[in-house]
């Protein structure tokens, strides 16, 4: 039987049965009985990966270490809130004494309930394989439940060693399986959770425009205890050339002085540690009494409606909170709950104490609490640390948003930018030209407006509440649905975290006019770009998953003797992954010519934040051998670093190379030559084999020849890039979008080729015109 009697499964073909009653013993089987099955399902089962999907394995040396690390990278903003808590709060000054053992107990409670309980002991389990953040918790449900918009989950994306979940078999399968039947059947679920999604990211990417202006202006309005001078206008220029520099240096990437960050935020920990003991010692050490929550109901019985408005200044305790978690996929579970409960808690809470003491003999020094609080001799260094403390914690927001904007773009929901990985050491390190310029500016014009931490801290309240609240919300769907907790301790947990966050949302929305409306603007303008994004991201590719080729029209393509085939090979991308897209069969029409070798390639984001090297390209093969036409699906994890250490072309080169010769073994092709089964039963003798496998072999060799030639007469690039237009007939709104506002932001963002880092040499675009 030759190569071209292989009878190919289509795409849309369900898998073959396997051969009963011991496969090809007892009879002799033909094409038409054992039909090949050429699929990425069938390919799938080749792949070989590590099992598990835990964090990783470390030893303790190395956990040690890395908690050292995360003191600098982690905690420099919450690090640096005693900088501004107290002044936030009292805005009107100190009415009653005993108001500051209520405000002391709240903080003390709050750090205890936010950062300790939820984040260090529950959140941080909920990671995916060791990465954190609102786009890992919304990747586990993905992966768990098909709750994406878009239609190309496949089912050998389940064999990747990572994607796989460990999930607990107990008695509470069934409320489990409710859940997610629920949310796979509705689609306001699913769009629920994508807006929740990209609600969170909004808020982290606005957290990261508020967090450098109020702490560098924190710290550098410490000055005027040194001199009266200084006038406000001066504290303002100079915070505003700080962040100037601090956005210009972050094209060198945080590795370069990622070592200092630790040391000077220990120093900073040990100071305002340390300094809080001496205050509570010196002062009033009666403060201790702030650990009973009488004092909580007496401050509010007191201060009624404003106890409750001054909650906005107290969560400002717990800012950076989240980034324990987003920040996970540096460090390890362990060495972060090493890292916040050695240094980072005990740190603030004496700090927050020794200020409470302080303020107790020094009522009307509220508004400058921190450095009022520092002795005269220590003044300086803490000025200075305290400067460089506040750098570092805007570092590490600004590092967090690029992160979360990378994780972005693989679910569709951000416009096209480009990705620098920074750093060969550190995977997660990244650096986005485009967004630092705007936040560099979106700083810049906060400092400059709002000119003091009152106004910003009210605006920095909603966007540190708002994710927490969020990330509350993932983690208890997570309890239930993957995890199968205790339905009372899921109970629990909603009403006692959820209980508190909420207060704190309510408290902080009610200085919408103060400042509050800022982060909300910010979330509005960039859910806007992220949903006109998303929308016509979907459209298109419903419109190609609708229009595909199929592989007959694709057979009917390559037999037409008016097309020519030329040397080469051909990569031809497309967002497709089922299928072959539109714009093939029009770049055909118009150039009625195919490369000798031609492959489909669609890059395709999983959910999840790594794929494994070995298990990131799927090939199948669209249509019989001689064609020499095959699809690629090229995966990726959402942290995945694309192109780092060779070529994209040559490594696809060598791993289709690959697949052809494994291809062989996924390719039955016993058969006695007349289309019939041998009526005698007889296994096929050794001779057969050795002679069909020998044949095989042949053709094998020659297909590989093929690709060789075609990988040295060169290789061509052809990127679809489809305009966009809205349909005849559609609605005023619809044509507003895709009309003005996609294609507005397509024409002025980065081209998808530029994304591939393809050589422009080598780049044909092929344009379509899709009516949506």
């Amino acid at each position: 039987m030759s190569s071209t009697d292989v009878v190919v499964a289509s795409e849309e073909q369900p898998p073959s049965p396997p051969p009963q009653n011991g496969g090809l013993q007892g009879k002799k089987l033909s094409s038409q009985t054992l039909r090949r099955f050429d699929s990425l399902d069938a390919e799938s089962g080749h792949i070989r990966g590590h099992d598990g999907h835990h964090s990783k394995a470390v030893d303790w040396a190395t956990i040690l270490q890395l908690a050292f690390q995360s003191i600098g990278i982690v905690y420099g903003d919450i690090g640096t809130s005693p900088l501004y808590v107290y002044a936030s709060t009292f805005t009107n000054g100190i009415k009653n004494n005993d108001d500051i053992l209520g405000v002391l107990s709240m903080i003390f409670y709050t750090l205890v309930l936010i950062p300790l309980v939820k984040y260090v002991f529950i959140v941080l389990q909920a990671n995916d394989n060791g990465d954190g953040g609102t786009f890992a918790l919304y990747s586990l449900i993905c992966r768990y439940a098909k709750v994406g918009l878009i239609p190309s989950q496949q089912a050998e994306d389940r064999e990747v060693s990572n994607f796989r979940l460990e999930l607990p078999n107990n008695g509470r399968l069934r409320r489990a399986s409710k859940v997610k039947s629920a949310l796979e059947k509705s689609n306001s679920a699913k769009y629920f959770l994508l807006f929740a999604t990209m609600l969170g990211t909004a808020m982290v990417i606005g957290d990261g425009v508020l967090t450098p202006c109020i702490s560098v202006l924190s710290a550098v309005g410490g000055i005027k205890q040194a001199t009266s001078a200084v006038t406000e206008d001066a504290i303002v220029w100079i915070s505003v050339a700080i962040l100037i520099v601090l956005f210009v240096v972050q094209r060198f990437g945080t590795d370069k002085v990622g070592y200092s960050f630790a040391p000077i935020i220990c120093i900073w920990f040990i100071l305002i540690g340390g300094i809080g003991l001496y205050n509570f010692i010196k002062y009033d050490p009666a403060v201790v009494k702030a650990l009973n929550p009488k004092y909580i109901i007496d401050y509010f019985s007191r201060n009624k409606k404003e106890a409750w408005i001054s909650l906005g200044g107290i969560v400002l305790a717990i800012t950076g909170t989240e980034a324990m978690f987003a920040d996970l996929g540096h460090f390890t579970v362990r060495s972060i709950q090493i890292s916040m409960c050695s240094v980072t808690f005990p740190s603030l809470v004496l700090a927050y104490t020794g200020q409470a003491s302080y303020l107790r003999k020094h009522n009307d020094d509220v508004l400058d609490t921190f450095y009022k609080s520092i002795p005269d001799s220590l003044y300086w260094p803490m000025f200075v640390v305290a400067v460089m403390a506040s750098i570092i914690a805007s570092q590490a927001m600004i590092s967090g948003t690029f992160s979360i904007i990378q994780q972005s773009l693989s679910l569709g929901c951000f416009p096209r930018v480009k990705i620098v990985h920074t750093s060969t050491k550190y995977e997660g390190q990244v650096y986005v030209p485009e967004i630092n310029y705007l936040l560099m500016l979106a700083c810049v014009g906060v400092t400059l407006g709002f000119r003091t931490t009152t106004k910003i801290g009210n605006a920095y309240g909603i966007a540190v509440v708002f994710v927490m609240t969020l990330t509350s919300s993932f983690v208890a769907l997570i309890m239930i649905m993957i995890w199968k907790t205790n339905i009372l301790l899921v109970i629990a947990y909603v009403l006692v975290i959820g209980s508190v966050e909420l207060i704190y949302l309510s408290s902080v929305l009610y200085k919408f006019d103060q400042g509050g409306y800022l982060p909300l603007a910010f979330t509005a303008v960039l859910m806007t770009i992220m949903y006109v994004w998303n929308f016509v991201y979907r459209k298109k590719y419903y419109y190609e998953l609708d229009h595909k080729i199929s592989p007959e029209k694709l057979r009917d393509i390559a037999a037409n003797t008016n097309i020519c085939r030329i040397p080469g090979l051909a990569i031809f991308y497309s967002e497709l992954v089922q299928g072959i897209p539109p714009i093939f069969e029009h770049y055909i029409e118009n150039v009625p010519a195919m490369h000798s070798v031609l492959v489909f390639v669609a890059i395709k984001s999983l959910p999840m934040s790594k794929v494994p090297v070995e298990e990131r390209f799927l090939f199948r093969r669209v249509g019989p051998r001689e064609l020499n036409v095959f699809r690629c699906v090229v995966r990726y994890g959402y942290t995945d670093v694309r192109n780092d250490k060779e070529p994209f072309e040559r490594t696809l080169v060598d791993r289709l190379k690959e697949y052809i010769s494994e291809d062989q073994w996924l390719s039955p092709v016993i058969d006695n030559g007349d289309g019939e089964g041998n009526s005698k039963g007889e296994s096929v003798d050794r001779e057969e084999k050795t002679v069909v496998e020998k044949k095989e072999g042949e053709v094998v060799e020659k297909e590989l020849e093929v690709v060789d030639r075609g990988w040295h007469s060169g290789v061509v690039h052809l990127v679809g890039e489809s305009e966009v237009v809205a349909g005849k007939g559609s609605s005023f709104g619809k044509r507003v979008l895709i009309n003005y506002a996609y294609n507005f932001l397509r024409r002025n963002l980065r081209q998808s080729y530029k994304v591939f880092d393809i050589p422009s040499k080598r780049l044909v675009k092929v344009g379509m015109t899709y009516e949506l």
